[in-house]
């Protein structure tokens, strides 16, 4: 890559500053979106085969969402996860609250509702949703040895954008410039051509500046 003049450096810095603030609320929405799109059938499934009573809940805690009113909110999850803790009801529902804390700065509820995920879903899917959203708290904690542990973690190809392009993110705030590039060329590789994200990506390889 040439060499960048200083107008050019000082436009990539803001480009990574307004990244970094924004990078948590871009990764959920896509998330939120895998979410809804590769949990369908089994939420059609349960919607036929589990209880009217799990279903109840479940769409109380859907209709406190749109309170944003986390107390309300995480009491409804809390109340699928308690009597339908093996349900997909409860593992959604967990997922979804979690995000809500999140934006409420709630870390720790956030935390503990997202390893809930992790250790209980039965929905792979779901699974690598959670260790996303945590790995990226972890991020902004600066536990970067906890989040790459989440992030090692075996998952589709589907994810492996995703996945790659975090490490990046923890591999650039330590410091460890060859191993975020790495990480971000086979994120910018796995991500589809025509996604913005894979825009952003770029951005963050230009940021990093040419290999030495």
């Amino acid at each position: 890559m040439a060499t960048l003049d200083l107008q050019e450096q000082e436009q990539l810095e803001a480009l990574k500053a307004w990244w970094n603030d924004n990078r948590n609320q871009i990764l959920g929405a896509l998330l939120i979106v895998v979410v809804a799109m590769g949990g369908w059938r089994g939420w059609q499934y349960y919607q036929h085969k589990q209880s009217y009573g799990a279903a109840t809940l479940y769409q109380q805690f859907i209709e406190q969402l749109a309170s944003n009113d986390a107390k309300r909110i995480n009491d409804a999850a809390a109340a699928v996860t308690d009597k339908f803790g093996s349900t997909a009801y409860a593992e959604r529902a967990e997922l979804l609250a979690a995000r809500v804390n999140e934006q409420g700065h709630d870390l720790a509820r956030a935390k503990t509702q997202l390893q809930w995920v992790i250790d209980n879903a039965r929905d792979a899917t779901l699974k690598d949703v959670a260790r996303l959203r945590l790995a990226a708290v972890l991020l902004d904690e600066k536990k970067y040895a906890d989040a790459l542990a989440l992030l090692d973690a075996k998952h589709p190809d589907s994810f492996d954008g995703l996945f790659a392009d975090l490490k990046g993110d923890v591999f650039s705030a330590q410091g460890k410039i060859d191993e975020a590039r790495s990480s971000y060329k086979l994120a910018y590789e796995k991500i589809d051509a025509q996604s913005i994200y894979r825009s952003l990506i770029q951005m963050k390889l230009d940021a990093l500046g040419s290999a030495k």
